[in-house]
């Protein structure tokens, strides 16, 4: 029988994924090792490595389809030796059913929004649909995300027809329950239904609509504006956005850091090194200032579980970099050990990559504490969110000219505000406070980064 290729898990938090690009066609010839195809996980497009060898018989997914669960069946590769009438058999006798958790169209209306008519709901197959399967004690089998989305709007799962293996209902089954109208949970004796929204009247003023839903208000205010569509990647950021901010005591520490012994030293060793194609930027520096800090600080490089804080013994520092698809944050890994322009070279290489998604998973899955710095869009100060299970991060704003008072006079000087976010749960007033007053002073006595 052909083995089935599966959507991969290709980070921690992926559930589902977009097969980008096919790296191999129908009939190739595949070892074990090489790239078939380019998958966009949740954080970055990565590409998806062979780990079986054999021919490629048949693609099961087209390139650019979406939400495509994990472990859901992409292709079939035929194994040596093997003839391609296997692939006839393929989803009757047993070995699952050719078909994927994935759709290209984009995502329905949410459940709030009247659901379209029957001339333009999912077709209607000309066989009976088939049953959800259940195990022995009555459970229905469904993906975690089809279970997510059913809860979400309200859906039983016990009343959604499964189109995936044997029967488990996916993502696809739910979307198109929604649109359908159909599968809704019985309502409680005690809860009375909601009424559904009543089509507008023609000239009359549209009734404020009840709840946040933007899609609603828009429609209803008669607001013109285009869709696009939540990439994996900026769900995935607004999910641990919003759960940082409602589960993390963020609390905030800003010092005014005065700058001009850093920028000479930069002219200097730039100066320097310019015949090596070495330039070192600002953030180089503060990224060094910042690991020597945690060094000597390492309250702050931890981490909070239920059980224990973890205090980390490496000073991983990820750095946050500003893509199409939102913040990605890849690592200089023990940059309190590492050289200015080592940083440099290694900032400049990941933040191009980051940009074109080429990450590795582990140049941007993990870190021990994280810095953002906007000064270079003239942001002189700002509040920076906790990036989990992180307990701090420093948010960097821009160097400015502003009076100062140096030996009892008033001068000119460029100083530059920065705020650090701390959990409370780790990071009590008195270290974050430390923490600060330690990287004024390593930033203001820069040479001692050079020791």
């Amino acid at each position: 029988m052909p083995i089935e290729i599966l959507m991969p898990a290709l980070s921690p938090t992926m559930t589902e994924g977009t097969l980008a690009t096919w790296s191999k066609q129908e009939g190739d010839t595949v070892s074990a090792g090489d790239v078939i195809a380019e998958i966009e996980t949740d954080k970055a497009t990565m590409e998806f490595e062979a780990v079986d060898e054999g021919v490629l018989g048949k693609i099961l997914v087209a390139p650019g389809t979406q939400g495509i669960a994990v472990n859901t069946p992409i292709a079939l590769l035929l194994e040596e030796g093997e003839d391609a009438s296997a692939l006839d058999t393929y989803g009757a006798g047993g070995n699952g059913q050719a078909v994927s958790n994935a759709t290209p169209a984009p995502d329905p209306a949410p459940a709030s929004v009247p659901a379209p008519p029957a001339s333009e709901a999912a077709p209607v197959s000309s066989g009976p649909a088939p049953k959800p399967q259940a195990g022995a004690n009555g459970r229905v089998f469904a993906s975690p995300l089809a279970r997510r989305l059913a809860g979400e709007a309200g859906l039983d799962l016990g009343a959604i027809a499964g189109s995936g293996p044997r029967g488990r209902v996916i993502k696809r089954d739910v979307e198109a329950a929604l649109a359908a109208g159909t599968g809704k949970a019985a309502v409680k004796p005690s809860e009375p239904a909601a009424a559904a929204p009543a089509a507008p009247q023609a000239k009359a003023a549209p009734a404020a609509p009840s709840g946040p839903d933007a899609k609603v208000l828009a429609d209803a205010y008669g607001i013109p504006y285009r869709e696009v569509a939540n990439s994996n990647m900026r769900k995935t950021i607004a999910r641990r956005l919003l759960e940082a901010k409602q589960t993390i005591p963020h609390f905030y520490l800003t010092v005014d850091v005065a700058l001009d012994a850093l920028l000479k030293l930069r002219r200097d060793l730039n100066a320097r090194s310019e015949a090596d194609g070495i330039k070192l930027s600002v953030n180089d520096f503060l990224i060094k200032a910042a690991a020597l800090t945690l060094r000597k600080v390492p309250r702050a490089n931890a981490a909070w579980t239920d059980q224990a804080m973890l205090m980390f013994d490496r000073v991983d520092v990820s750095v946050a970099v500003a893509t199409d698809e939102g913040l990605i944050t890849p690592i200089i890994k023990d940059a309190d050990r590492k050289g200015l322009a080592t940083i440099s070279a290694e900032m400049k290489d990941l933040a191009a990559r980051a940009r074109d998604g080429k990450l590795k998973l582990e140049e941007f899955q993990g870190g021990t504490f994280s810095i953002s710095n906007l000064g270079m869009y003239g942001t002189r100060e700002f509040s920076a969110i906790i990036n989990p299970p992180q307990v701090a991060i420093l948010a960097i704003g821009a160097g400015e000219q502003r009076p100062v008072v140096r030996d009892g006079a008033l001068a000119v000087g460029t100083v530059m505000s920065c705020t650090l976010s701390s959990d409370h749960r780790v990071v009590d007033g008195a270290v974050a406070a430390d923490f600060m007053s330690t990287f004024k002073k390593v930033v203001e006595d820069p040479i001692a980064m050079m020791l």
